[in-house]
């Protein structure tokens, strides 16, 4: 793995590099590059000013995803490690053509209409990186595993748009449904506008949503092989930030939501030696 790509890794996404740390030295750079990619693609809304341009970036992607020879038209860090992680360990090429394709979600301002649409944006997005990693890891092994990751991504990524809403906010964007926003008696429009009482409630019921992920996940986690359990290891935060947003809701709506670096650390370390029990 190019070092300017790890880099890129670590500053972007410092959770999920920690992770692959965890992750057999032989796999460690596929991993990486696979989160690179994450990044890099989840960094695209942060670098336009108008949508096209990032509807452009991600076709870009997906023309290099599908070429015989990609190879040759690379010329970027990420993109010129991960044609080779998706050949040598046969990663299906569909996954990808969902995943940019719900990704172009995140250019424009539509507001999130359902519970069912977050979801299934989750599942094309995080839970389709689990996925993929644990293809990596023990292709015969993962897709017995599909459902695990699936409630994974759902909790992980739900998570994740809680700690991002201030920034969301700034932008006129809203994941939060509108069907959970108007049984709490507030709207898109108002939610980035707003920090009401049903804002908060807002962010309570997206709390209470990736709870009922994360439960069901763990329900079954016990019997998660010790081989995929890096694939995995970004979910060891999630719990912690959950822990944290209770009580804090209000303050989640303009300051974002963390944990200290140490504690981080230490989740990681206690789930890669000792899994979920």
């Amino acid at each position: 793995m190019d070092a300017s790509a790890v880099a890129t890794l670590r500053n972007a996404d410092p959770d999920r590099y920690l992770t692959t740390l965890y992750a057999p030295q032989d796999k460690r750079g596929a991993l990486q590059a696979l989160y690179a990619f994450n990044a890099e693609i989840a960094g695209i809304r942060h670098r336009i000013s108008q949508p096209l341009p990032g509807e452009i970036r991600l076709q870009w992607w997906r023309d290099l995803i599908d070429a015989e020879n990609p190879e040759a038209a690379a010329g970027h860090p990420v993109a010129d490690v991960l044609p080779a992680v998706i050949r040598d360990h046969g990663l299906p090429r569909q996954a990808f053509a969902n995943y940019l394709e719900a990704r172009i979600f995140d250019l424009y301002d539509d507001p999130m209409p359902t519970r069912q649409d977050l979801e299934g944006y989750c599942g094309e997005t995080a839970a389709v990186l689990i996925q993929l990693a644990a293809m990596v890891l023990n292709a015969d092994a993962a897709p017995a595993h599909a459902e695990l990751a699936g409630r994974a991504g759902c909790a992980q990524a739900i998570a994740g748009l809680i700690r991002l809403m201030p920034l969301h906010r700034t932008r006129n964007q809203c994941y939060v449904p509108r069907d959970i926003l108007s049984a709490v008696g507030s709207s898109p429009e108002a939610f980035v506008k707003d920090s009401g009482d049903a804002e908060v409630r807002a962010v309570q019921a997206m709390g209470a949503l990736a709870r009922e992920h994360l439960s069901a996940f763990e329900a079954g986690a016990a019997a998660l092989p010790e081989a995929l359990r890096p694939a995995f290891l970004p979910l060891s935060l999630t719990g912690a930030y959950l822990d944290r947003l209770s009580g804090r809701e209000s303050e989640v709506l303009t300051h974002g939501l963390d944990i200290a670096a140490v504690r981080k650390h230490w989740l990681i370390f206690r789930r890669a030696t000792r899994g979920w029990r």
